[in-house]
């Protein structure tokens, strides 16, 4: 079943609407915690630990963050509590250290990924011409997923919830699998879950929009085997289940697509 997008892009003077409100959304949520505009290095010294949980992926410590930044680890402290009270970053399941939140992924959504090369969108496309069905590109980015090249003839459900709850897609599942083999946690996805994917070798899902409908992803690595990006099916639920020569083609597509994504 095709589905139609549910937003449309936004024009220039509402995107920049947008990131003004977000910015004002940001600059309350820190005065109400006595952090306001008349304290510049306060806004900054926030910001600044945010784009260093980013810089240096999930998992880092607050120890990490205040030795990275040469910043008081009481600060430090402080910052990451409440950046994690407003959902700009989560604390990792076993509390082991930091990642990206729910609200940085919003923010990222609103940013349109760019376009991916001529050359990787001619492999995409020659894997359509073998498979009905929708047959979408993701990228990743540390904890973060986007979507770069989505089926023009098979619409995404629901693009934004894709890209924020990773659990509820293969494309979302495959990265949470592998950053569990990195021994980053996040118990979004249950540990006999996580094994029969990493086992499996790609992620499957069926039931979770339409319990008619599923999908799976294949892993894209890059030259080092670091995974970069995944090439995913939605088709019916039946051909998730027994998918049989559609893998061989995605295996193929997925293979002739790491070394341009590395």
């Amino acid at each position: 079943m095709r589905s139609q997008a549910t937003c449309s892009a936004a024009s220039p003077t509402r995107s920049g609407s947008t990131t003004r409100a977000r910015a004002d959304d940001v600059a309350d949520e820190l005065a109400a915690h006595g952090v306001h505009a008349r304290q510049p290095k306060a806004i900054h010294s926030a910001f600044t630990v945010l784009e260093e949980v980013a810089r240096c992926g999930a998992g880092v410590t607050a120890r990490e963050v205040s030795a990275n930044l040469g910043m008081p680890r009481a600060t430090a402290y402080r910052l990451l509590n409440l950046l994690v009270q407003e959902e700009y970053l989560v604390r990792l399941g076993d509390l082991s250290g930091f990642a990206l939140g729910r609200k940085v992924a919003e923010l990222a959504h609103l940013v349109t990924p760019a376009r991916p090369p001529q050359a990787v969108r001619s492999i995409v496309a020659g894997v359509r011409t073998h498979v009905r069905g929708g047959v979408h590109l993701a990228g990743y980015s540390g904890t973060t997923l986007r979507i770069l090249d989505e089926d023009p003839d098979y619409r995404l459900a629901d693009a934004a919830r894709l890209t924020r709850d990773l659990g509820v897609s293969a494309i979302g599942r495959l990265l949470l699998a592998d950053l569990d083999r990195q021994g980053v946690r996040s118990g979004l996805l249950s540990s006999g879950l996580v094994a029969e994917t990493l086992h499996r070798g790609f992620a499957v899902q069926t039931g979770a929009f339409d319990p008619a409908r599923g999908c799976l992803a294949l892993p894209i690595r890059d030259l080092e085997g670091r995974l970069v990006a995944a090439l995913s099916l939605s088709t019916t639920t039946d051909r998730i289940e027994r998918p049989g020569r559609l893998l061989g083609v995605l295996r193929e597509g997925a293979s002739r697509l790491g070394p341009l994504l590395s």
